[in-house]
């Protein structure tokens, strides 16, 4: 679909003009004392971010960010110190995905590297989109990538009223509007604007074709698996207290699934990974 360019150009002055007068501050936004960004830092943050709410990821990535300072501290740290930091954020498995992602990036004398989109989709838990978002916000690279919030922006401003638009419509309009020059602060502009619009005018993205309804958390297993994940950072449960502590005839099925997924293990006790 061709969308004319005062269309376009309206649109990127909207943008703008929103993120100059009310662009969100984020740790992950602060640029190092030499005026690079830390891609460990973006990395987490990606990680975190993904199906959680910025409110709830700021204390949990400032929490993680202390506990490992660096790529190495988390790479070599064991799962079970990993999950406990994470543990509250939900979606637990993006902390092994993270953990294995760190230990897949580092190199065998402990540095690493630039990253580039190769060596990113080839991790755990990193799509094409999240490797996308690393490489922009960090290297500040012109790289096309969508999520939900840039859904919302652009479907409000060019498919309103559609359904199930495709996301290669909505990809070329990333690339058409993207400002090459500074990528990352347009991005964040994007992502901002996109946010406003979803507590304003409501959530366009779910015009889009790959829109999928998050499941209610209360009483689902996810909540479950929380719970356990939970208590286990306290310390190693017998199958008894667990049994006790979450009376749900779920409770065994989702044990097996956690075990499966390597995020816990049993012997006499369950214990964190």
């Amino acid at each position: 679909m061709q969308h004319n360019a005062t269309d376009l150009r309206v649109f990127q002055e909207t943008v703008w003009n929103y993120f100059h007068g009310h662009g969100r501050q984020m740790p992950w936004r602060e640029p190092e004392p030499a005026g690079n960004f830390d891609a460990y830092k973006i990395l987490v943050s990606e990680f975190m971010l993904q199906q959680t709410q910025v409110s709830r990821v700021v204390p949990k990535f400032q929490e993680l960010i202390a506990t490992f300072p660096t790529l190495a501290s988390l790479a070599t740290a064991n799962l079970g110190a990993v999950l406990t930091t994470w543990s509250g954020l939900g979606y637990n498995r993006r902390a092994k995905f993270l953990h294995q992602t760190a230990q897949s990036l580092i190199s065998k004398d402990g540095t690493w590297k630039s990253w580039n989109y190769e060596d990113l989709v080839a991790c755990p838990g990193i799509g094409a989109n999240t490797a996308g978002a690393i490489l922009v916000y960090t290297y500040n690279q012109p790289v096309v990538f969508i999520e939900t919030n840039i859904r919302t922006a652009l479907i409000y401003h060019f498919f309103l009223g559609q359904e199930n638009i495709p996301d290669t419509e909505i990809k070329q309009l990333v690339e058409t509007t993207l400002d090459r020059e500074q990528p990352r602060q347009w991005y964040w502009a994007l992502m901002d604007y996109g946010s406003h619009l979803k507590t304003t005018v409501g959530n366009a993205s779910r015009a889009s074709k790959t829109y999928a309804r998050q499941s209610t958390f209360q009483g689902s297993t996810r909540q479950i698996r929380g719970q356990i994940i939970r208590l286990l950072t306290v310390h190693t449960r017998t199958p008894q207290e667990l049994a006790t502590l979450i009376p749900d005839p779920r409770l065994q099925p989702v044990l097996v699934s956690l075990i499966q997924e390597d995020l816990i293990t049993q012997t006499h006790h369950y214990k964190l990974a």
